[in-house]
C-alpha cells in the first residue's frame, strides 16, 4: 500500500448521475483547502442511467478521481468491497452519493483515525430528514445490533465512515454485511469504535433505493455474522456440541427402553415392545439427528481449513487503475 495518499474516499453509487458533479467539486473543495492528498473511487454498482458516462467525463479533469463499473447491481457490500481493495489511503473514507452525506466532515473524521487513534469511526445523523417508515426501522435495527455486538454505536448503518486503512485491508463483506462492518472489523480485533455526529441533508436528487425487505436480510445477515464469527474456525464446537446431546439424548432414552423391556420380560410382567413405544421413535430421530449435526461439524471443519473463496464480481470497465 502506498504511503503518498492521506485519504481514499470510496463511494459507492447506483443511478447517481446527477449528483456526481456536484459531490466530487464539493470533495476536491475540502481536500484541496485542508492540503490533503487524496483519491476518490467511484464504484458504479451496474447504474442504468448515465453514471458511468459522467465519471468517465469527470475523471478525464480530475486525476485524483477513479472509477469502476460492475457489469450487473452487486449491491453495496460488493461495491465497498471491491473499493476497499484498491483503497491506497492511510485514511479510508466511505460515504454515499446521493449528497445527503457532507464532504465537510471529512477532515475531523480523518483527525479521529490519525490523531485520536480510532480504528474506525462511524456517523451519526442524530437529526434525520427521512421518513417515518425508514427511520423506525432503523431504530429497531440499531437497537437490536447494539444489544447483540455490544457496540455502543447510534447508527450502524450510517453511510459515512473512516477507517484505519488496516481495517479495510483486513477484512471482508459481502451480502449485506456493509451495516455490520463495526461488527466486523470489531471481531477481527479492531476494537477502538469511536461515533461522531454528522450533518444528514435532504435527497437533492434521484430517489432513494430503500427498501422495508434489505431490514429482513439485515437480521439474517446479524445473525450469520454472529455464527460465522464465533465459530468460524471451530464449526465443530457449534455442530457438534449440538450433535453429541442430540445423540446422547437418543441414546439415553433407547437404552431406558430396552433396559425396561428386560426387566418387566425378566420378572414376567407385561410390557410392550420397544418398537411400538412412540419414545423409541423419538430417540432414534434425537440420534440420527445427533450422528448428521457431528457430521456437518467435521465437514464444516474441513471446509473452514480450505479456506472460504472470496467471491468474485465481473467489472465492465475502470479507469486509473
Amino acid at each position: 500500500m502506498q504511503n503518498s495518499v492521506d485519504i481514499s474516499v470510496v463511494i459507492p453509487l447506483l443511478n447517481e448521475a446527477e449528483s456526481l458533479p456536484e459531490l466530487t467539486q464539493w470533495i476536491n473543495r475540502v481536500m484541496v483547502l485542508h492540503g490533503f492528498l487524496y483519491e476518490v473511487i467511484l464504484i458504479d454498482d451496474g447504474s442504468t442511467d448515465d453514471s458511468w458516462k459522467v465519471i468517465q467525463e469527470l475523471s478525464q479533469h480530475d486525476p485524483n478521481l477513479k472509477g469502476i463499473r460492475f457489469n450487473r447491481n452487486y449491491g453495496k457490500s460488493a461495491a465497498l468491497n471491491v473499493g476497499f481493495a484498491e483503497t491506497q489511503g492511510r485514511v479510508v473514507i466511505t460515504m454515499d452519493a446521493d449528497l445527503q452525506d457532507s464532504p465537510d466532515e471529512i477532515p475531523d473524521l480523518y483527525k479521529m483515525i490519525v490523531e485520536d487513534g480510532y480504528d474506525l469511526v462511524s456517523g451519526w445523523k442524530k437529526k434525520r430528514f427521512d421518513p417515518l417508515s425508514k427511520t423506525l426501522p432503523t431504530k429497531l435495527f440499531n437497537a437490536a445490533t447494539r444489544k447483540i455486538s455490544k457496540i455502543k454505536l447510534h447508527d450502524f448503518n450510517c453511510g459515512l465512515k473512516a477507517y484505519d486503512a488496516r481495517v479495510v485491508k483486513s477484512i471482508e463483506v459481502y451480502g449485506e454485511m456493509h451495516r455490520y462492518i463495526p461488527v466486523i472489523a470489531k471481531w477481527n480485533g479492531f476494537g477502538k469504535i469511536g461515533e461522531k455526529v454528522v450533518q444528514h441533508r435532504e435527497r437533492k436528487y434521484g430517489t432513494t433505493k430503500f427498501g422495508l425487505e434489505r431490514f429482513v436480510y439485515g437480521f439474517l445477515d446479524l445473525m450469520s455474522i454472529t455464527f460465522v464469527s464465533r465459530f468460524k474456525k471451530r464449526p465443530m464446537h457449534f455442530f457438534g456440541s449440538l450433535g453429541t446431546i442430540s445423540f446422547l439424548i437418543g441414546f439415553l432414552i433407547t437404552s431406558w427402553l430396552v433396559i425396561e423391556k428386560v426387566y418387566y420380560s425378566f420378572r414376567n410382567l407385561a410390557v410392550r415392545n420397544v418398537t411400538d413405544q412412540p419414545l423409541f421413535f423419538l430417540a432414534l430421530v434425537a440420534v440420527v439427528v445427533g450422528v448428521q449435526l457431528f457430521l456437518a461439524g467435521f465437514l464444516a471443519e474441513m471446509v473452514s481449513l480450505a479456506g472460504r473463496r472470496k467471491d468474485e464480481y465481473l467489472i465492465r470497465d475502470n479507469i486509473g487503475f
